[in-house]
């Protein structure tokens, strides 16, 4: 019988933390994209759910990783990719770090992505910003 209880109790916890958590299969908007956060115990990742009409000749389509990493205590670290028509077949990959804020609830990532030319990297640096903002349960 206290089991049960105990057992109760804890899915009331759970079920209650869940949107500070950014909890998997909930979307996301992103740059005009609609994406999907999905998660595996810590592991994070968001995908392309619909794309933005611009987006088809750099490659990128529906059910496309754009971000996979871990979230630890409201924050996320990883990898983003990011898309070029110039180098449709090749996402660039940079690392990005971020964090979880409430009202409205946005997950933040930055990291310094290499700018590369037709295809090729410059060696030079840019500041990226990705923002996620919760649109609703997929």
């Amino acid at each position: 019988m206290s089991l049960r209880i105990i057992v109760s109790l804890s899915i009331a916890t759970s079920v209650a933390t869940l949107p500070t958590f950014a909890v998997a299969d909930s979307c996301w908007w992103h740059n005009g994209s609609l994406m999907r956060l999905g998660a595996v115990e810590e592991n994070r990742y968001f995908s392309y759910e619909i794309l933005r009409d611009d987006l088809a000749p750099t490659g990128a389509r529906e059910n496309m990783v754009m971000f996979d990493g871990v979230h630890a205590n409201g924050n996320y670290s990883g990898t983003a990719r990011v898309f070029s028509a110039s180098c449709p077949a090749e996402p660039l990959r940079y690392a990005v770090t971020g964090h979880v804020t409430q009202d409205p609830l946005t997950i933040t990532l930055h990291g310094l992505r290499p700018v590369r030319e037709n295809c090729v990297p410059t060696g030079a640096l840019v500041e990226d910003e990705l923002v996620f903002t919760y649109a609703h349960q997929c």
